[in-house]
């Protein structure tokens, strides 16, 4: 069964200008599948996961090239780095020919963009266009396409409300598509395989790992803190390693599609990146195994459910803008009165506020603090409380209270 991504608009819309393409995304997100259900039909594919495929295109790129020249898609093209600058030279010239056949060329895929970024930006630069893929959406699942999330413009058209239990169990669940259709006896055995699979495959590829179990146990501190601030200090100690290694390794976990790590918001571009960030483990049900909520039940009663909520509605966010080809332009608001807004997405210079709340009861005073950025001088426009209340409606005149499971 295919579930019709949302991104096949975009990409299929850069298809038309752009010689290569790259799609990147954690492992099993569905970047392969998605692709060689686009593809035209006389499109090559080949993977470099395959040993012999990965040495030739190293060993010998011209060689390789001529055995899988375009249309093609190349899978995993962070194992073979040697391949971008052929790539390079054969798109320049079949662009200095002005041939019709110059867009489109190559399809690339890579789950590690920790390696791959680099020789990308260096390589192709001006003639990649890159895209993210992030898990399944909600509105993927339901068969519904949407746009960028903002609370004017959400629509809930073709979704379906569905109670607390259920809900927890979509975010229980997860959103790898080699999952979704599994039976909830294989939640475990899906989860074991991929964190093993993700350890022995990627992190040593990425960095020298020298004990293993001590990397699981930094995965497991850190799900334990999804939907916190980011204290890489308190981080390095429940994992018994350096802060300097937490902070290397959290960066791999970034990279490689992972997880998300939000920014607060400040006029000063350069003072955002260097405070605080929140941590978001992209795919809820890896962070449910990794701290053990092994029920959809025992996660929705636990103490960290609320953690688990806002880091579901986030990533739900997060893919809104994802897969329809653009940057999430996502921030949180804290002060030194410790006010705080969850989410405050930034368009066209205009700030919208963004709370989320576990609870099923609306209130004024969830969002009493959206006032707060008058001080900013700018635009503010409509917000949204986000909680499991069944009311789609507008709470005050700017804020509306929408369903989580809408989303």
């Amino acid at each position: 069964m295919f579930i019709t991504r949302n991104l096949e608009t975009a990409f299929k819309a850069a298809n038309a200008s752009f010689s290569i393409l790259l799609l990147t995304g954690a492992r099993q997100v569905g970047k392969t599948t998605f692709l060689r259900h686009i593809a035209e039909k006389n499109r090559k594919f080949v993977s470099l996961d395959s040993l012999d495929y990965r040495m030739m295109a190293k060993n010998d790129p011209r060689l390789f090239l001529s055995n899988f020249p375009p249309p093609v898609i190349i899978d995993e093209i962070q194992y073979a780095p040697e391949l971008l600058p052929h790539i390079k030279m054969m798109v320049d010239e079949t662009g200095f020919k002005n041939s019709p056949d110059s867009n489109g060329m190559f399809w690339l895929t890579g789950s590690q963009q920790f390696q791959l970024m680099k020789g990308v930006t260096e390589s192709l630069a001006g003639r990649v266009a890159i895209f993210n893929l992030l898990g399944l959406s909600n509105h993927e699942l339901a068969g519904q396409r949407n746009q960028p999330f903002l609370p004017e413009t959400f629509s809930s058209e073709g979704m379906t409300l569905i109670e607390a239990p259920e809900f927890f169990r979509r975010i229980w669940r997860g959103s790898f598509p080699g999952n979704i259709t599994r039976g909830d006896g294989d939640w475990q055995i899906f989860y074991d395989s991929y964190v093993q699979t993700y350890v022995e495959r990627d992190v040593r590829d990425l960095t020298q790992v020298g004990d293993l179990g001590r990397f699981h146990s930094f995965l497991k501190a850190a799900a334990a803190r999804t939907g916190q601030l980011l204290n890489y200090s308190s981080l390095a100690r429940d994992a018994d390693i350096s802060q300097p290694t937490a902070k290397s390794w959290m960066s791999i976990l970034a990279t490689s599609g992972l997880v998300y790590l939000l920014y607060p918001y400040y006029k000063n571009l350069n003072k955002r990146m260097i405070s605080t960030p929140k941590l978001y483990f992209l795919d809820t049900g890896l962070a449910a195994y990794l701290t053990s909520w092994n029920t959809p039940q025992v996660l929705s009663d636990g103490a960290m459910s609320g953690a688990f909520f806002e880091t579901w509605c986030i990533a739900e966010l997060l893919k809104s803008y994802l897969h329809s080809g653009r940057q999430a332009p996502f921030f949180y608001y804290r002060d030194k009165e410790m006010q705080e807004i969850d989410l405050l997405i930034e368009d066209n210079g205009t700030l919208h506020p963004v709370e989320f709340n576990k609870s099923a009861n609306l209130r004024k005073s969830d969002v009493a603090t959206f006032a707060v950025l008058d001080k900013f001088k700018m635009p503010v426009g409509n917000g949204a409380l986000i909680s499991l209340s069944p009311e789609n409606m507008m709470i005050t005149g700017k804020c509306a209270a929408i369903p989580a499971p809408l989303l």
